[in-house]
């Protein structure tokens, strides 16, 4: 085009020109539906799973630890929403109203009690060398995407905003595993430990029957949750560390509760291996899961590109040193991650009532909320204040 050509060649060579443009237009728009549908189907790709997780659908998970036993009843046992309305802890008919189902108001002394779990929580995790944290709430789509959750799938438990690339979280899991995103971390920072308070907020579709009544599986619940950024070959003891938190916390507020080895069907996409805590609930009848701790491995960093540089293998040799050279630490790594549940306040709550309620029909206070309660050690039913 920059020598002179005859004009009906030049005519002909520009209209070639733009219909390559066209082409390439039309090409670049099938790249970008294709790299989604692409993208899609690999986020359907779980992780690998530990050789020693049970396999088959969760009927097949192996309990590893059984701390406690069922309490025996003297008197007719009642469930959380029945001591829930003689106590007036709870408006559901209210939340309803305002909001819809699997909402709710708290009230009175429940308001103290969640704020009791959620400080003696952090400040009992705290103590182990945990940073605490409050994350935000709203995340992008994409973060939520590499960590393992699928907001655009079918029965989401995701709640995302319209016209925005935004979604709510369902769990400090997603902030906090994107709080490094992009990153590379000096080896001598790890582990990184956090400990981090937030509410959660899950469609729970799918979720009906009994099982699913009360404060059992609500929309929006405060949560405080363990994360851990660690080297690969330390992953498996963090996770034994996370889980001995967990029942340790467990323990001390007198709760009967079991330790599962989670089969492979209950996984999810991200976990290597994970630990579920089921707490006996009696007026449930039956035991419910409290906390999990799972070990990701590389899951969710190689999608949010955290890694870290491991520190030289041995000391600079003294010709490199003259050199100005130092000894080599290799290639970056990424870092495994791990999270796991210290306090879910609203099946903690359950618990408590359901536990220690006495045939008075007052509920004892488990001793080491009692400080963060102003002292207050039974709750009692409005007709005896």
């Amino acid at each position: 085009m920059k020598g002179k050509l005859d004009p009906s060649l030049r005519h002909a060579l520009v209209d070639e020109g733009k219909n390559l443009k066209e082409i390439l237009i039309a090409l670049e728009e099938d790249l970008v539906h294709l790299t989604d549908k692409l993208q899609l189907e690999a986020q359907s790709i779980p992780n690998t799973t530990h050789p020693d997780v049970p396999l088959g659908d969760e009927e097949s998970s192996v309990t590893r630890k059984e701390v406690g036993s069922q309490r025996n009843f003297s008197f007719t046992i009642k469930d959380h929403l029945q001591l829930g309305k003689d106590l007036d802890l709870f408006d559901f008919d209210a939340a309803s109203e305002v909001s819809g189902s699997k909402f709710y108001y708290l009230k009175n002394e429940a308001v103290l009690l969640e704020m009791a779990l959620v400080n003696w929580g952090i400040a009992e995790v705290s103590k182990k060398g945990f940073t605490p944290l409050i994350t935000p709430e709203i995340v992008r789509s994409s973060v939520v995407e590499r960590c393992g959750f699928q907001p655009r799938a079918q029965n989401t438990q995701v709640y995302s905003i319209d016209n925005s690339d935004q979604c709510l979280i369902g769990t400090a899991e997603i902030p906090v595993g994107g709080i490094h995103i992009n990153s590379i971390l000096p080896d001598s920072d790890l582990p990184l430990k956090y400990v981090a308070y937030s509410h959660c907020f899950r469609t729970e579709a799918g979720a009906a029957g009994a099982a699913t009544r009360g404060l059992y599986r609500v929309h929006q619940f405060s949560k405080v949750e363990m994360f851990i950024f660690c080297r690969p070959e330390e992953s498996d003891k963090y996770h034994e560390e996370l889980i001995t938190i967990e029942e340790n916390l467990y323990a001390s507020l007198g709760l009967h509760f079991k330790t599962l080895d989670m089969a492979t069907g209950d996984l999810g996409a991200p976990a290597y291996r994970k630990y579920d805590i089921e707490a006996w609930m009696p007026g449930l009848d039956r035991y419910g899961e409290i906390s999990s701790a799972s070990n990701c491995t590389d899951y969710q960093s190689r999608r949010l590109d955290i890694r870290f540089r491991p520190a030289p293998l041995e000391p600079p040799s003294a010709t490199n040193n003259k050199k100005g050279k130092g000894a080599s630490s290799g290639p970056t790594q990424f870092v495994h991650t791990l999270n796991a549940t210290a306090v879910a306040v609203p099946r903690l709550i359950i618990s408590i009532l359901e536990n220690f309620q006495q045939e008075d029909g007052t509920v004892v206070i488990p001793e080491p909320l009692r400080p963060f309660m102003g002292g207050l050690g039974v709750l009692t039913p409005k007709n005896k204040r």
